[in-house]
């Protein structure tokens, strides 16, 4: 055939009738070309690493994002069940009416509980060492209306506990002490009795009636409970209270719900919520989550890339074909279509299988750690270090949908131009040289 004749086929093909877009003809061809032979194993193996690159690549990102997700919402509930939504603090005068404001502000829409504290800090000493302790003295029917440690206590318990003297501790506080329900924890708190020579420590001893385990090892290694009036004579305290903890509806809407506090005090206060009380701790939280979602994104998009240089080699080598396809009445669009359904296919599954990779591995994540911290004999989470006791993870659906939405368009738009660029192909040149 000469090259004439070549020209009057490449002419005479556009009066053939176009194929259906997307029909069963391209996708044959795709489905070949996916499928290596001898001579295009190279090709393969670049289609078989970008698809690893992508399945892998959402995965990471899914697992990432649901393990940011579940620390922010596990720390969040261990603050906020232990330490209330907002803070009532007094201002120019003592807090020694405590109770009727207490009742006050448990009359405003949507605040569920209000109950006064004393909180000071001190020394606690144990036949096994010494630590700081965060002193908290509270009511018991207050005690029992924070679930978080009311719920979680094994052994002892908190019956009786304004009655007596005991005390409630935390599991790492009698673990690092080396007591146990029954035992005397010793307090030591610099603001004593006022003696002639000075002011002398005050040191008592109390019996321990209950350990609680919250699952923050900061909080069950710092945390002491012990009742209100036993609190306030320990710290010199009088009939004085330190504030007053709110507890709400709904704790994201407490900037709205600070005006009717101050009202319903009807005294003099300073109200805080726990987002000022924790802001910086919070905002570095969601920013580490921020820069890891957009460095994890750059592992699809480099399994992206994969698929463009996969494609243009696959376009390079299947330059014969092509014009044979476009002489036989294949359209510039059918072969477009052609090879965007080849570099699609392998994005597609790619992102499928990441996502179920991901939440296989989020749905076992804990049982994961702990297999691969048997298997290496190390210790992979350290509840000192991550404030936890246990690896949390939580899926957010509009997280996962965005994630795989970026993934499916990042694999679509890596096969537009190595596409285009077969569509261009001039059968006329392709065949010149076979």
């Amino acid at each position: 055939m000469t090259t004439a004749d070549m020209a009057d086929v490449g002419e005479s093909q556009t009066a053939a009738t176009p194929t259906r877009p997307f029909s069963t003809f391209e996708w044959m061809i795709a489905g070949r070309y996916l499928r290596s032979r001898r001579r295009e194993t190279f090709i393969s193996v670049i289609a078989g690493f970008s698809f690893a690159g992508i399945m892998l690549g959402v995965a990471t990102l899914i697992i990432v994002m649901a393990v940011m997700n579940g620390f922010r919402s596990e720390l969040l509930d261990k603050i906020l069940g232990i330490n209330g939504h907002m803070l009532v603090q007094p201002i120019d005068m003592p807090l020694n009416d405590y109770d009727a404001v207490s009742e006050r502000l448990e009359g405003v829409p949507d605040v569920v509980a209000a109950f006064p504290f004393i909180e000071g800090q001190a020394l606690v000493s144990g036949p096994a060492g010494n630590l700081g302790a965060l002193v908290r003295g509270v009511y018991e029917s207050d005690l029992r209306r924070m679930p978080l440690v009311a719920d979680n206590i094994s052994p002892g318990t908190i019956d009786g506990f304004d009655a007596g003297e005991g005390v409630v501790i935390g599991t790492r506080m009698a673990q690092q002490l080396g007591l146990t329900v029954g035992d005397n924890i010793t307090i030591i708190s610099p603001r004593g009795s006022v003696t002639p020579m000075g002011v002398t420590p005050r040191v008592k001893a109390y019996p321990v009636s209950a350990i609680f385990e919250i699952g923050m090892s900061e909080y069950d290694a710092t945390f002491l409970f012990m009742p209100l009036e036993e609190a306030q004579a320990y710290f010199n305290m009088g009939d004085r209270a330190t504030g007053i903890e709110i507890y709400v509806v709904d704790p994201d809407n407490v900037g709205v719900m600070r005006n009717a506090l101050e009202e319903g005090a009807a005294r003099p206060t300073l109200v805080t919520d726990w987002t000022q009380r924790n802001a910086t701790f919070f905002s570095a939280l969601e920013v580490e989550r921020n820069v890891m979602f957009i460095i994890l994104t750059l592992i699809v998009l480099v399994a992206a890339l994969n698929i463009i240089s996969g494609l243009i080699m696959l376009v390079k080598d299947k330059g014969r074909d092509i014009a044979i396809l476009r002489t036989m009445g294949a359209t510039r669009g059918a072969i477009m279509r052609i090879f965007l359904i080849t570099g699609a296919s392998i994005g597609c599954v790619g992102t499928i299988a990441g996502f179920f990779l991901g939440l296989i591995v989020c749905l076992n994540i804990e049982s994961i750690r702990q297999f691969v911290s048997w298997l290496t004999s190390t210790q992979l989470f350290d509840p000192t270090l991550y404030f936890l006791s246990k690896l949390p993870a939580e899926i957010d659906s509009g997280e996962t949908i965005t994630v795989l939405l970026m993934a499916l368009a990042l694999s679509l738009l890596a096969t537009l131009y190595p596409a285009w660029r077969a569509a261009r192909l001039d059968p006329v040149e392709a065949l010149r040289y076979e």
